[in-house]
């Protein structure tokens, strides 16, 4: 990728911040990808298409744990779950064998798993040698008349957001508008309503949570074109250009995708949430305003109301045992701020959230929930947030996979919101999950346990201990 590609992706227009001294898509600095690398941002933007083949070109290394590594979840094909490496060695460097190794594994993923399209994804060490991946992606894809998609994501290009925006300028360029819708179901067709198309874009279904939502959308008659990227397929983003409305749901991470789609196609767009009740009937009732259709407009509302007394009556039990407990919440991008909607719904208080990996848009969205004076974390070292739990009393640490140790050793409740955890949270059925991963966290008996001193720390000096006592030693 030219460096004029890069800058432009990083000026990006439909990003306000870009306009402020402390932008969120700065220009890399050296060791600034320690939190996620380029090639790691577009690989976990497409790996959810779920019947691709995803190709990693490079060493074994950048496959990482290949097998499932992303939490999204697919309701059909799992060809996605299986990671494909070129596996790139020192000889193959010193011989200049990459390319060749790269045709070669293009052609073993078709002749084995027969994908309607194979992703390849550049990293740091083709890129230096200067392989020409993309010539090799055109000859696959004459000799074998497949779509080979190249990303070009060297992981020293830049950050993780700009890795996710390459992924994006990727399907932009070579996948969406080219193919049209398929015809609606008779089903859908026979409906005494009108039916609407739209795209959900940054979208990822972890833990399948998407599915909490998109039985929402059906009963409105609206059909999901898309979601870039979960659980959707290949043939889907190919249509992407035929919807009436965008849906930007992780914060700016694709956002030139819907930038660009506004620009070809005129679809206009908007950013929303699923976390919590009140994010999730906004979201529904902003896309019903942006199609402006009075009658999807009245049955939005009507489900709106349906579903919020529903789930507030089922949420009362669980409210007044959550109520005021307090939270560190420490994760980044549109859940820095879209999950403290959802915990500020249970009457919960956050006492701080971490802002590593938001934008200044994010940042703002903070502010208008929490106040001005909000505590941001940006240090996320197991001796800052631990500083942090005890200085502000939080009940529970709620952060990625990664500070569940620090929290286990510091023996304070921890709950995972980041890729990695097994429950989905969006939704407003998300939300009965989410507070009953909580209450079981919090309410745990464990930690009255461990937290209580040992009995040889109790015992007097000569005291013996009982027999009891001394088999629990």
């Amino acid at each position: 990728m030219k460096a004029k590609d890069i800058a432009q992706l990083l000026d990006e227009p439909a990003c306000t911040h870009n306009k402020k001294s402390k932008s969120g898509c700065a220009k890399p600095k050296p060791g600034a990808t320690a939190g996620g690398c380029a090639f790691d941002g577009a690989q976990i933007a497409l790996l959810p298409i779920a019947d691709v083949a995803h190709i990693v070109h490079g060493p074994i290394a950048c496959a990482g744990s290949s097998w499932d590594n992303r939490g999204t979840r697919s309701s059909g094909p799992g060809l996605y779950r299986i990671g494909m490496t070129t596996d790139l060695t020192e000889q193959d460097v010193v011989m200049g064998r990459g390319e060749k190794r790269l045709f070669h594994a293009i052609k073993q993923a078709i002749e084995e798993y027969q994908p309607p399209a194979v992703f390849v994804y550049n990293t740091c060490v083709p890129a230096l040698v200067g392989d020409d991946f993309e010539a090799v992606c055109r000859a696959a894809e004459e000799r074998w008349n497949i779509p080979v998609v190249p990303v070009d994501a060297a992981g020293f290009y830049g950050t993780k957001n700009l890795g996710n925006r390459i992924a994006g300028e990727a399907m932009v360029k070579y996948v969406v508008g080219k193919r049209e819708p398929d015809p609606l179901p008779a089903a859908a067709a026979a409906l005494p309503f009108k039916t609407h198309d739209i795209n959900l874009v940054g979208e990822y279904n972890i833990a399948g949570e998407f599915w909490h939502v998109l039985p929402l959308f059906d009963e409105l008659g609206i059909r999901v074109l898309c979601t870039l990227s979960g659980d959707a397929r290949f043939r889907e983003v190919q249509t992407m250009h035929r919807a009436e409305v965008n849906m930007m749901v992780c914060s700016k991470a694709l956002i030139n995708v819907a930038r660009k789609l506004q620009e070809s196609y005129n679809i206009p767009w908007f950013e929303g949430s699923f976390y919590g009740i009140t994010d999730t009937s906004q979201a529904l009732r902003d896309v019903a305003r942006i199609i402006d259709d009075p009658d999807l407009t009245a049955r939005t509302e009507a489900l709106i109301a349906r579903e919020e007394a529903r789930i507030r009556s089922e949420l009362a039990p669980w409210r007044e045992r959550l109520m005021g407990k307090r939270v560190l919440l420490y994760t980044g991008g549109v859940k820095s701020w879209s999950v403290i909607s959802a915990l500020q719904d249970l009457g919960m208080v956050v006492v701080a959230t971490g802002t590593n990996k938001s934008t200044e848009e994010d940042k703002e969205r903070i502010r208008e929930l929490m106040g001005e004076n909000t505590k941001m974390v940006e240090d996320g070292s197991p001796r800052a947030l631990i500083g942090i739990v005890h200085e502000y009393k939080a009940d529970i640490l709620i952060a990625g996979g990664r500070n569940m140790y620090t929290a286990l050793k510091a023996k304070i409740p921890f709950l995972d919101i980041n890729q990695e955890r097994e429950f989905g949270y969006a939704g407003y059925q998300g939300m009965l999950e989410l507070v009953r991963q909580l209450a079981l966290t919090m309410e745990s008996p464990v930690w009255q346990q461990v937290r209580q001193p040992a009995p040889w720390e109790t015992a007097s000096v000569g005291e013996p201990l009982s027999s009891k006592e001394s088999m629990a030693g």
